[in-house]
């Protein structure tokens, strides 16, 4: 009897591996779809569920919602919620607004899919209204003062929109049969390997040992596979990486732009009012040639004010700009904490910066941290002047309040009205004035405080600052040791 022509071992492994495939596929395609139409309906009822909150926004602020409305009407101009259908009604049923044709009150969501589904009858006013609807939400007012009804008509162009176009299905089609075609030249190749042991099997049976070949296909596919996951693993955390490195350097850009443009508007307000008024001066001056010279000079010398004012201003910008983008270039040299601030009680009874407020200060001998002696000075004097101006105290002191084997910790401190606890954590902020028209007329810039901060850690200190019990501020701040 002749053998049964047998199938071979290739079209036996293809054929299983095609048809489940084909089954996953299918049920991979039928699942997305219904997912894809599922997203599809609650992005258009959010859509609706949006306009709807707006105009009872809108009610609540006692604004008009027919402006929203025509806004409504220009805004999804040629897009699918072009023909969208709004409908207002007050607590009392009254159609109140409304775009397009109205929508049936009373009507709920829960009816509206039951007749979809063939188990609601409504009036043949109702069925005439909500025929052609494809979409349909409605939402009531917290106070119950008005419900608004929002309807999607079904049109081509929502069809097309959200349901599956021939083009998708030959694609996937187009995408199975290469799929196929893959798996069959995929499964000739495992066929080979399939021959290589049938080979081997042959020569074991003839007695033949050669255990390198026996263990080829089993640790050469082991070691492929574990080297496959192996390489995965390290491609996917380099990949993680990479994201988590790069989201934050977006977010280090997109603070530092933000950052910028606060700084550009504030500059551009600080300098807009001495420019303002000296302009004003002048064109007062100009428009009146013949101003009697005092009044003449008294204008001139509120131009000085103002000048002073504009030059203190930029000035300060400079300061904050190369302390903050050139932190690393600063040069540090050993300075003696005890031998600065005695030079700077000298300098005051000169330059009179602290005005009627006496200075006093407790430093140890051999104080040496590791700063810049000019950035120092400018700090300390940038802190003495604001306790001048705005403290309202008589007395200033600087004190060395602890030390560790890194850093030292010194209290800057007055004992004057202090701040309200409101204002405690915006001091550091560039511009940020407790009394505007008073720190104005002091000729403050509103970067005094920013530039100690912005000092302190360029020199890889901190600082912070409170409210005295006794009355006062005090600014407590770490510099590193000299070592």
């Amino acid at each position: 009897m002749a053998s049964k022509r047998r199938i071979s071992y290739h079209w036996r492994l293809l054929i299983p591996i095609a048809t489940l495939m084909a089954a996953v596929v299918g049920c991979l395609v039928w699942y997305q779809l219904h997912r894809e139409a599922r997203v599809r309906k609650e992005l258009c009822l959010n859509e609706l569920e949006l306009i709807q909150n707006r105009i009872i926004y809108a009610k609540q602020r006692d604004e008009n919602p027919r402006s929203f409305l025509q806004f409504i009407s220009k805004f999804y101009r040629n897009s699918l919620y072009e023909d969208v259908r709004i409908s207002v009604y007050g607590s009392s049923g009254q159609l109140i607004y409304s775009q397009g044709e109205p929508l049936p009150r009373g009507l709920t969501v829960k009816q509206f899919e039951d007749y979809k589904k063939g188990k609601y009858k409504p009036d043949e006013s109702v069925h005439e209204s909500i025929d052609d609807v494809m979409y349909f939400t409605t939402v009531e007012s917290q106070d119950g003062d008005i419900t608004v009804m929002t309807a999607l008509p079904k049109t081509e162009d929502l069809l097309l929109a959200t349901g599956m176009d021939s083009g998708r299905w030959i694609i996937i089609t187009l995408l199975m049969s290469i799929a196929i075609i893959i798996t069959y030249f995929f499964t000739r190749t495992l066929t080979r390997s399939v021959s290589m042991l049938s080979e081997f099997a042959s020569k074991a049976a003839q007695g033949v040992k050669n255990e390198s070949e026996y263990n080829f296909p089993h640790n050469e596919l082991g070691d492929i596979s574990r080297q496959i996951v192996k390489l995965y693993t390290e491609r996917e955390r380099a990949f993680d990486q990479i994201n988590r490195e790069r989201k934050v350097a977006m977010h280090a850009i997109e603070e530092r732009i933000s950052t910028t443009r606060q700084i550009t508007n504030n500059v551009n307000h600080e300098i807009k009012t001495p420019v303002g008024i000296i302009k004003g001066y002048l064109e007062t001056i100009i428009g009146n040639p013949d101003m009697d010279e005092e009044s003449r000079n008294r204008f001139l010398s509120r131009m000085q004010v103002n000048v002073d004012r504009l030059c203190n201003l930029l000035n300060d910008i400079s300061t904050m700009t190369r302390l903050e983008n050139g932190s690393g270039k600063i040069p540090l040299e050993r300075v003696d904490m005890h031998d600065l601030i005695y030079q700077i009680e000298n300098d005051l009874l000169a330059s009179g910066l602290a005005g009627d407020m006496n200075f006093s200060y407790s430093v140890p001998f051999d104080c040496n941290v590791k700063g810049n002696y000019g950035l120092i000075t400018g700090m300390l004097n940038g802190l003495i002047k604001n306790a001048a101006n705005y403290s309202g105290g008589t007395e200033i002191g600087f004190r060395l309040v602890s030390e560790s084997d890194r850093f030292y910790v010194f209290s800057f401190y007055d004992n004057g009205k202090g701040v309200g606890e409101e204002h405690l954590a915006h001091l550091f902020e560039r511009f940020y004035r407790v009394d505007t028209g008073r720190s104005r007329q002091k000729g403050g810039t509103g970067l005094g405080l920013p530039i100690v901060k912005s000092t302190v850690l360029s020199l890889g200190g901190t600082i912070s600052v409170h409210n005295r019990s006794t009355g006062g501020l005090e600014f407590i701040f770490t510099i590193p040791r000299w070592e």
